[in-house]
This record gives structure tokens, C-alpha cells and sequence, in this order.
């Protein structure tokens, strides 16, 4: 529980929080504070898994801790952006298949874990969590950001990358637990 890896992961959980009342208040300073802090909780993902391989300190915590960490990072940031109006219109849609497809995936990992079968994170829905973080940083600054740059509209288009990698890397995974659940079961139901 106190291994370094750990520590970052429940940081990042630890961090939600305080960007959730930051994006709450709508003056430049709060956005890019919140920017900040949420930057920083998205490097521990990188972190947490890094130093838990290269020290050996790989751990059932942390491997429960890590997703849940990404998932609550991420939903909380688009559901905060779409409370205070800055995702809006079609913008919402991409939004809502990242949401869709995260609790699919959560889903369907536990149902597999019933079946000792694990479920991987592949090295597209790796990029697909950076791809997610970046959009949704550049959403966060929105309009504070510098004049003459298009924040908002880069961190759109990015979510809509995103949520296209989402619906990728979602049809992978599902197709994966489908071939686990088309096969014969011992359990009794």
C-alpha cells in the first residue's frame, strides 16, 4: 500500500477533487491551476506503472488501483466540463462514447476476472488514455488560453480522436470477451 507506484496511483485519485472545485470557477487562473494539477495527476499514470516495473513493485493494489485511477481522472473532468457548459452540442458525443465504452470495458474486465481470464490494456488503448488526457487538458484552459490559438477547438477535435481510438480499442476488448463467453461453462448459474 505505501510503494511508491501505489502512492502516485492514489494521488491521481486524490487529485480529482481539487480540479472537479478548480474547473468550478471560471476566471483564467483557476483553469490553468486546474490544468496544472490535473497534468501533473496524468504524468503519475505514466510514473506509477514505470517504477512499479523497473522496482519489482507490481502489486494486485496496483493493478486494481491503476484503470480505476484513469477512469475516474477522465470521467470526472468530462462530466465537470459538460456541467459548467464547456463541452457542448456534438462535442457531448464523443464525450459520452468515452464514458459508454470505459464502463464496458470496467464491465466486462470484472465478468472476465470471474473466469480467471485477464484483460490486457493493449498498447492502442495505452495511446488512447494520452490521446484522451491531452484533448481534455486543452479543454480544460478552453478559452483562457492564449489569444489567437484555437485551445478549445484542438481539444475538441482531440476528443474526437479519442473517442474514435475509444470506439477502436472498446470493439477489441469486447470481441475478446465475447470468444471467453461463447465457450462451454462449468458454473452453474
Amino acid at each position: 500500500m505505501t510503494a511508491l507506484p501505489n502512492l502516485l496511483t492514489m494521488s491521481r485519485i486524490a487529485a480529482i477533487p481539487l480540479i472537479v472545485i478548480l474547473l468550478y470557477f471560471d476566471a483564467p487562473q483557476w483553469r490553468w491551476l486546474a490544468l496544472g494539477i490535473f497534468a501533473a495527476a496524468c504524468i503519475t499514470d505514466f510514473f506509477d506503472g514505470y517504477l512499479a516495473r523497473s522496482r519489482k513493485q507490481v502489486s494486485d493494489l496496483g493493478r486494481f488501483l491503476d484503470p480505476i485511477a484513469d477512469k475516474l481522472l477522465v470521467a470526472a473532468v468530462i462530466l465537470i466540463l459538460v456541467a459548467e457548459h464547456r463541452l457542448t452540442g456534438w462535442t457531448i458525443l464523443p464525450a459520452l462514447i468515452i464514458l459508454c465504452r470505459e464502463i464496458l470495458v470496467s464491465g466486462l474486465r470484472e465478468f472476465l476476472a470471474g473466469l480467471n481470464v485477464g484483460l490486457p490494456v493493449s498498447r492502442l488503448a495505452k495511446w488512447k488514455t494520452l490521446l484522451q488526457m491531452v484533448a481534455l487538458g486543452f479543454l480544460i484552459v478552453g478559452d483562457a488560453g492564449p489569444e489567437g490559438i484555437p485551445i478549445r477547438m484542438i481539444g475538441e477535435i482531440g476528443l474526437w480522436v479519442a473517442a474514435l481510438l475509444t470506439l477502436v480499442t472498446g470493439y477489441d476488448y469486447l470481441l475478446t470477451g465475447l470468444r471467453h463467453m461463447a465457450q462451454p461453462s462449468d458454473r452453474a448459474r
